[in-house]
This record gives structure tokens, sequence and C-alpha cells, in this order.
């Protein structure tokens, strides 16, 4: 097991294609505790990141045969990472749903591949380069400093304060009557947030984390 791995994780990830995404989530999921079998069909890869992780193999996941020897079916969740062969990701993704994986993940490169990975019955497809597209037109936009879809039409965002806020509780605000969202947390400057109650009072200088519809937390952040 990778050095920094802890020694009491309960979850084993597969994650399959070890790309820059792949890789990224892989190193994430092993730095959070997490028993990672990473799989690629790069010799060199599989080098590269057999240090890293709990276990790395060259294989070549659109062989059923090759996934029983893996005992994919055992893992809690197995991640189809395979960005640039489409055809490969929907066959793992294929035969990962009729072995019976609990919950399949898949990273999708279009609308379309999302398409058919989901019916397929994939559990959860991914956009990366789409969801941090949206993320970061945001920030350039201005309005909001960070942006998350945490569903269709959700969302969650970081913006400031706007000066008609300030000297007032967030019950005195109402603004999930006025506004349609909600304010999950507050910090001042660089102090750590901290979860909103109806009575956290608004000061200038304030940072706040709102939650709800994507129209009216974009309408939300652009009050002054």
């Amino acid at each position: 097991m990778a050095k920094n791995a802890k020694a009491n994780s309960t979850k084993k990830v597969a994650v399959i294609g070890l790309g820059r995404f792949g890789a990224a989530l892989a190193l994430e999921l092993i730095e959070v505790g997490k028993e990672v079998l990473g799989i690629d069909t790069s010799d060199a890869v599989v080098q590269q990141y057999a240090p890293l992780l709990t276990l790395v193999v060259k294989a070549d996941t659109t062989n059923r045969d090759v996934l029983d020897e893996l005992a994919i079916a055992d893992f809690d969740r197995v991640v189809v990472a395979i960005g640039g062969d489409i055809e490969s990701s929907i066959l793992t993704a294929s035969l990962l749903i009729e072995i019976g994986v609990k919950e399949v993940w898949a990273k999708a490169t279009s609308d379309a591949h999302g398409r058919i990975l989901r019916q397929l019955g994939v559990h959860h497809v991914v956009f990366p380069e789409k969801d941090m597209g949206k993320r970061i037109a945001h920030q350039v936009g201005g309005d909001q400093l960070d942006y998350v879809e945490i569903d269709e039409g959700f969302v969650m965002a970081k913006t400031a304060a706007a000066s008609s806020f300030h000297g007032k509780t967030l019950t005195d605000l109402a603004l999930r009557a006025t506004y349609n969202v909600i304010v999950v947390a507050t910090s001042h400057g660089d102090v750590k947030y901290e979860a909103a109650t109806p009575a956290t009072l608004i000061s200038e200088g304030d940072w706040l984390i709102v939650a709800g519809p994507k129209d009216a937390i974009e309408d939300f952040c652009q009050i002054n």
C-alpha cells in the first residue's frame, strides 16, 4: 500500500485509465485513505504510479475475463476515467454494469458520450472539462469567486456580501423569501467559514456561501 494511505480505509476503488483526470482522482483518493487499484494499458503509466497507489496493473478492461481476474466486482466503486478512446470507455462501462459493480462512475467527453453511458446504466456520469469550464466562467465573469453545480439547475457559490446587507441578520434579510437562495456559511476576510444561522450578522468584508436555483444564484450574486 502507498505510504500515505490510511490503514483504516474501508472502501476500495478501482480507477480505469490513469490519464490526467484518472491519475489526479486516484492520487486524491489515496490521500483521503481509500485503497485504490489503478488500471491502464501503458507500461510507462503503470510504472509511474505503481509506487503511489495501492496497486497498479496493466490490463485491457474491454475483456470480461480480465475484469473477472481482477475481481472487479468486489470493489465498492469503479471509475471509468478513459478519455481518448470512447469505444473502450463504453465497452468497459458496459461490462462493469453486466458484472454487477455496485457503483460505476464514468468520465464523458461529450454530451453524446454521456448519453450512451447513462443508457448503459452507469450510475454517475461526469464531465470534468465541461464542469470546470462552467466553474471558471463564473469566476472570470466576476460575480462569484467560486461556483459548484450540485445538481442540474441547483448550485452553490461564493460571493461577497452586498453593502445593503451590512449590519443585518439573516432573519432581517429574509433572503430565501426575497431572492430564493439560502446562506449556508459566512466568513469575514480570511477567517474560517462558520455555518450560518438566522442570527448570523452580516458585516462589511463578509463572504457568503449561498445555495439555490441557478438563475436565482446568478441574480443574487449581482446585487451591489
